[in-house]
C-alpha cells in the first residue's frame, strides 16, 4: 500500500467541495466533477502523484457498491407503478435495442466490444439527478412522479444488462442465474416486508446514539450479505448492492419508520464522506486522459457519444413520455434521462478489464458522460423555470425524498432534510 496516494485521494475528496462551493456564486458545477478532474490532475497523466494499488482499488469498488445501494435505496418503487413505469420500461428497452445497434456500427461489428458500448449509451445517472431536482422544487408533482420512474429504470436497466450481457457468459446461463438470484432476492423481500418483533425497533431506538449503532451495523451486513449473493451467482456485485438498497428501505420503513432517516444519514456519512468520493477521485486518476487528448478517433468520439446520449437514451424517452406532459417537461425529461456517469463508468471499466473496448473508448465515453452530467441538469432547470416551486402531492414518500440524498454527492451542498 501507498499511503501518500490515500492521503492524496482524500485531500483531493475534501478540496473538491470547497472548490463546488466557490465555483456556486457564478456557475452550479456538479461536484463529481471536481472529483473527477481533481483526480486527473494528480493521476499519471499529469502530475504524477498518485498511483492506485491494490487497498486503493478495493475502497474505490464499495464506493462505487455504496453509490448504487444508496440508488437502489432512493427509489419508491411504489410511487412509480402503472403505466408510467411500463412507458419507463418500454422507453429503455428501446434505447438499449437502438444503442446496442449503433455500437455495433461504430464498434465494426464486434459484438463483444458493441455490448460494452451500448449498454452505456442507455444508462440514467438518477442519483446524480436527484439531488439538484430536490433543490430546486422540481421532484414535486407529477413532473418529479416520472422523472423517477423513468431514472429507476434507466438505473436499474444496465445493471440488469451488465449481469446478462458483460459477465462472460452464455446468455441462457445468465439468464438462469439472473433468475436463481431474483427469486433468492424475491425470497428477501417477503422477508423484509414480515412485520419486525418489537425488539428490533426497540434496539434501533436504544443504540442509535450509542457505541453500538446496531441498525447501521445491520444494514452493512445486508450490504455486504447481497454483495456475496451476487457473487455466488457469478453476477456483477453492482446487482447485489442495488437489491440492498431497496432491501434496506422495506426493513426501516417497516422497522423503524421515525429513525430511518437518521440511520440513512449515519451510512451516508460513510458513503458520501469515504467511499463515494474515493471512488470518483480513482476514477479521474484512472482516466486515460492521454489516449484522449492524443487526437484521432478517440476525441472525435467524445462528441459523437455525447449526442448519442440524447438520440439513444433520450429519444426514447421523449417519444414514449406520458402525454400529459407539457412540452418544456418533456424536453426537460430527455436531458435529464441522457445524463449519465456513475454507470458508464462501471461499464467502460468491465468492458477495459475484459479487452473488450480501448482505453481511448473508454476515455471518450466517460468523459462524454462527464459532460452531460455538466450541461444537461442546469439546461433542463432552465427550461422548467418556474415550474418546481408549485406546491403538489410529492413523488415519492416522506421516508424516500425527504429523508435521503443519494445519487454521488453530485452537486455542491447537502441536501435539506425536513423530516430531522
Amino acid at each position: 500500500m501507498r499511503p501518500e496516494t490515500l492521503i492524496l485521494i482524500m485531500a483531493a475528496a475534501v478540496l473538491a467541495p470547497l472548490l463546488a462551493h466557490a465555483a456556486g456564486h457564478w456557475i452550479r458545477v456538479p461536484l463529481v466533477v471536481f472529483e473527477i478532474v481533481l483526480g486527473i490532475l494528480i493521476g499519471p497523466d499529469v502530475l504524477g502523484w498518485a498511483e492506485p494499488d491494490a487497498v486503493v482499488d478495493t475502497l474505490s469498488q464499495l464506493g462505487l457498491a455504496m453509490l448504487i445501494f444508496l440508488a437502489g435505496y432512493e427509489i419508491d418503487w411504489g410511487a412509480v407503478r402503472g403505466d408510467t413505469l411500463r412507458r419507463a420500461l418500454w422507453a429503455w428497452l428501446v434505447a438499449l435495442a437502438l444503442g446496442l445497434g449503433v455500437a455495433l456500427g461504430l464498434a465494426g461489428g464486434d459484438t463483444a466490444r458493441a455490448v460494452v458500448i451500448g449498454t452505456a449509451l442507455t444508462s440514467t445517472a438518477l442519483g446524480t439527478v436527484l439531488p439538484v431536482l430536490r433543490d430546486s422544487g422540481d421532484l414535486k408533482g407529477r413532473f418529479g412522479t416520472v422523472m423517477l420512474a423513468f431514472g429507476a429504470v434507466g438505473e436499474f436497466g444496465p445493471v440488469i444488462a451488465m449481469a446478462v450481457l458483460l459477465s462472460g457468459r452464455g446468455p441462457a446461463e445468465s439468464v438462469v442465474l439472473l433468475t436463481g438470484f431474483a427469486v433468492v432476492t424475491a425470497l428477501a423481500v417477503l422477508w423484509a416486508l414480515r412485520p419486525r418483533p418489537p425488539w428490533f425497533s426497540r434496539v434501533i431506538t436504544e443504540t442509535l446514539y450509542s457505541s453500538g449503532q446496531f441498525a447501521v451495523r445491520f444494514v452493512i451486513l445486508l450490504l455486504v450479505s447481497m454483495l456475496a449473493l451476487s457473487a455466488v451467482f457469478g453476477l456483477d456485485t453492482l446487482l447485489g448492492a442495488f437489491a440492498a438498497g431497496v432491501l434496506t428501505r422495506i426493513v426501516l420503513d417497516r422497522a423503524a419508520p421515525e429513525s430511518g432517516p437518521e440511520v440513512l444519514g449515519r451510512i451516508e456519512a460513510l458513503g458520501f464522506g469515504f467511499l463515494v468520493p474515493l471512488f470518483f477521485v480513482v476514477t479521474g486518476i484512472e482516466f486515460d486522459l492521454a489516449a484522449l487528448l492524443a487526437g484521432g478517433r478517440a476525441l472525435a468520439l467524445l462528441p459523437l457519444f455525447l449526442l448519442l446520449f440524447l438520440v439513444v437514451r433520450g429519444l426514447p424517452v421523449a417519444l414514449l413520455a406520458p402525454r400529459d406532459l407539457g412540452r418544456a417537461d418533456r424536453r426537460a425529461l430527455t436531458l435529464l434521462c441522457a445524463t449519465c456517469l456513475p454507470l458508464v463508468v462501471a461499464i467502460t471499466t468491465i468492458g477495459l478489464d475484459q479487452g473488450t473496448v480501448t482505453s481511448g473508448e473508454s476515455a471518450a465515453l466517460v468523459g462524454a458522460a462527464m459532460v452531460s452530467v455538466l450541461l444537461f441538469p442546469p439546461l433542463a432547470l432552465r427550461l422548467r423555470a418556474g415550474r418546481g416551486t408549485a406546491t403538489s402531492v410529492t413523488a415519492c414518500s416522506s421516508s424516500g425524498c425527504s429523508g435521503s440524498s443519494v445519487g454521488d454527492s453530485s452537486f455542491s451542498g447537502r441536501i435539506s432534510r425536513p423530516s430531522r
